[in-house]
């Protein structure tokens, strides 16, 4: 595989494998913020020490046999604008990272379902992705790497302390879970307006689909923890674990009660949506991403049975700027990106359909 797959492809091949709750929650993703001790945190780091820091982790990571699965590492000096946004667009690395293009790096695994990013706040974040509901199996898979990475560096820890970080909400555990889950009853519904609050009493956070201070995009939110300190690891994970429960019984109740009481105005929702999806010529972001949300609850509620579940899936990622404009092969201005954006979904969603309806 070259690197260039991972800007062609909007689907990650962990996303298609079944799992827990996959009609709620898109994914589960464990990061974990790591320092090594012999040199300061990035943020104080001069140019020079930085590309010290990189090398240094090249040469440690890609030095071992122990890591069995196919890596590719990714200087971001070496990508192009396009190429880093479809990056984050994947969330497979951060916004931050693409600010230290001269030094930032990532290990990327083939199957995109870890990274491993260089010289962004901290010197190392380890990620894990997995489809639905796992949570468990994340911090696991994220914990193996860590105990692979520690053979080979000494990490910053202090006995009370935990694990140092650049920033003071990360240290303890440095641990950060997150879920991603597609939550459009509750939406409909207006109980979100409530919910939310209530979950960030627990010590949790509820965001966009792409983190802090981004916005909820087709109804999909990022819940996850904000307390790394004084927790374990696996206590993060339960803790969000039963909040995450909770909402998906909520969504489920939302969902039930919106089919008992106002069944023939959500299927017209939904197929109209689908309408749009199948016709526009131009369309913005904002209003795909609303569409394909109704469209993906009318799948799940079996109003419409041509089309797989995953759509809302890659799609909310192939109709992003940064996506949109690589797939393209270039740069596209705003109105362009409408057109380009309506002829993209109208190809998918046939496609789709005659690949469902052979049986593919």
């Amino acid at each position: 595989m070259t690197h260039d797959l991972f800007f062609k492809q909007a689907v990650s091949s962990w996303m298609n494998q079944d799992a827990s709750n996959s009609d709620i929650v898109l994914s589960s993703r464990i990061r974990l913020a790591r320092n090594v001790e012999d040199y300061l945190f990035p943020t104080f780091l001069t140019r020079e020490q930085s590309v010290e820091v990189l090398h240094f982790f090249k040469e440690a990571l890609l030095s071992t046999k122990e890591l069995q699965e196919d890596v590719h590492f990714i200087n971001m000096s070496d990508l192009e604008a396009l190429q880093k946004r479809v990056l984050v667009e994947k969330h497979l690395i951060s916004p931050h990272l693409i600010q230290q293009s001269n030094f930032g790096a990532c290990l990327l695994s083939e199957k995109e379902d870890f990274s491993i990013m260089i010289n962004e706040e901290d010197h190392l974040r380890i990620q894990c992705l997995f489809p639905g509901l796992q949570l468990t199996e994340a911090l696991n898979k994220a914990n193996e790497l860590d105990n692979w990475i520690e053979k080979h560096v000494n990490y910053a820890f202090d006995e009370e302390r935990g694990y140092l970080t650049s920033c003071p909400t990360n240290v303890g555990t440095g641990l950060r879970a997150s879920v991603m889950m597609h939550l459009p009853a509750l939406v409909l519904t207006r109980q979100i307006n409530r919910i939310i609050p209530a979950i960030n009493q627990l010590g949790l956070v509820v965001r966009g689909i792409y983190g802090e201070g981004s916005e909820a995009l087709g109804n999909i939110f990022q819940v996850s923890n904000q307390i790394t300190l004084g927790k374990s690891e696996i206590d993060i994970v339960e803790d969000l674990n039963s909040v995450v429960h909770q909402l998906i019984a909520q969504e489920r109740s939302a969902r039930e009660a919106l089919v008992k009481t106002s069944s023939i105005e959500l299927e017209d929702q939904v197929y109209r949506s689908y309408g749009i999806l199948t016709n526009s010529r131009i369309i913005e972001s904002k209003e795909a991403s609303k569409c394909l949300s109704d469209v993906r609850l009318g799948i799940d509620l079996g109003y419409i049975t041509s089309i797989p579940k995953n759509i809302l899936n890659e799609l909310i990622i192939m109709i992003q700027p940064g996506f949109l404009q690589q797939y393209n092969g270039g740069s596209l201005k705003p109105n362009e990106r409408d057109i380009r954006r309506a002829s993209l979904i109208r190809e998918r969603l046939e496609y789709k359909k005659e690949k469902n309806e052979h049986g593919g």
